[in-house]
């Protein structure tokens, strides 16, 4: 049995892509880190979600935990509007990274990894900040946006995996489920 280690509608959509029957069952875990390379800091939290999920040894288990970084800064999700708005204006023009940390737990193995997407921002006047802060879309969001929501119209481009920057790099996470099913 697949379990998906997370509460996140975005990543269970992208699991359904891959055609492969899974339940999910949320992660209850401290979702902080020791780290502060981004890399090490998403990877270790995706652990951390894998290994909260009680399973047998026969199940594979998918932690997964997103970050967005400016200046060397981790970005979480916003504790409130201000919060919101704040992050918001620190990504405004500007590029930033996302990264994705992932942990496949199988057979007592723990398969990890992290991918990156670089993503800039256009210029955001206030008023922008303040519509799409209102429409409470980034309140659950590492870095107060859902590129695949109302805040697709921030992003000026991207470089990389656009579903990385969802939540899953659903096409790295299928191979390395493929490779350990073997089908």
């Amino acid at each position: 049995m697949i379990i998906l280690a997370s509460n996140s509608p975005r990543r269970r959509e992208l699991l359904q892509l891959t055609g492969l029957e899974y339940i999910v069952r949320v992660a209850d875990c401290d979702e902080t880190s020791i780290h502060t390379d981004p890399e090490k800091m998403a990877m270790e939290i995706a652990l951390k979600k894998a290994n909260a999920v009680s399973a047998d040894e026969t199940d594979i288990v998918i932690g997964a935990d997103t970050i967005v970084v400016i200046d060397g800064k981790a970005l979480g999700k916003p504790k409130d509007r201000e919060d919101a708005k704040a992050m918001l204006r620190a990504l405004s023009g500007r590029a930033h990274s996302v990264y994705t940390g992932v942990c496949v737990r199988n057979k007592g193995e723990d398969h990890c990894f992290c991918s990156k997407t670089d993503v800039k921002l256009y210029d955001l006047d206030e008023d922008t900040i303040e519509w799409y802060v209102s429409t409470g879309e980034p309140m659950d969001k590492a870095g107060s946006y859902g590129i695949q929501g109302k805040g697709a119209l921030l992003v000026e481009k991207i470089d990389g995996d656009y579903y990385n920057v969802v939540g899953l790099p659903i096409a790295r996470v299928n191979q390395k489920l493929r490779e350990l099913i073997g089908c």
